[in-house]
Order: structure tokens, then sequence, then C-alpha cells
């Protein structure tokens, strides 16, 4: 008779978690990191999120790793796309100025 509400309730609550847990970790960076390559496409920037994080840290004096550029971006794309731009900026005053 337990059995009847419990074995249900293992897999609703496991099926509700992968599911969770599937949007969470990919089709929501997904959804992030297109919203974010296509502001870049509007603003007619041909660098990738990769290139402009690497070269606005070598800028600054700051070497980064390869892995924790990949971090960097997850992390920007996903809580502050606007970092972006804000990098882009000053990497083309940087251009402009020096």
């Amino acid at each position: 008779m337990v059995a009847i509400i419990i074995i249900p309730l293992i897999v609703t609550a496991t099926v509700g978690i992968l599911g969770y847990l599937t949007y969470r970790l990919v089709i929501f960076d997904y959804w992030c990191n297109r919203a974010v390559n296509k502001t870049l496409r509007k603003y007619d920037i041909k660098k990738t999120q990769f290139q402009i994080i690497k070269e606005y840290y070598e800028n600054k004096g700051e070497p980064v790793s390869d892995k924790v550029i990949d971090q960097l971006a997850k992390q920007y794309r996903q809580n502050e796309p606007e970092q972006f731009l804000a990098m882009y900026d000053s990497l083309r005053d940087k251009s402009n100025t020096g």
C-alpha cells in the first residue's frame, strides 16, 4: 500500500530534478550564449566571447588560463552579459589611444 504512494513520488521527484538540472546546466546556458552572440553580431563585433575576455585580461596585465576564461565566459554570459560590451569598449578605447 505504501509502495503505491512512494514509487510515483520518487519517480516524479527524480524526473523533476533531472528536468531542472537539464534546464539550468544546458538549456539556460545555450540561451544565454545565443543572446550574447546575437548582441555581438548586432554591434558588428567580430570577436568571440573567449577572445574578448582573453584580450581584456591580457591588457589589464592579468594572465589567465584557457580554463579560467571558459569559466569567466559562462559566468559573464549567464549573470552579466553586458560585460562583454564593456570589455570590448575598453579594448577598443585602449587601441585607439595607444
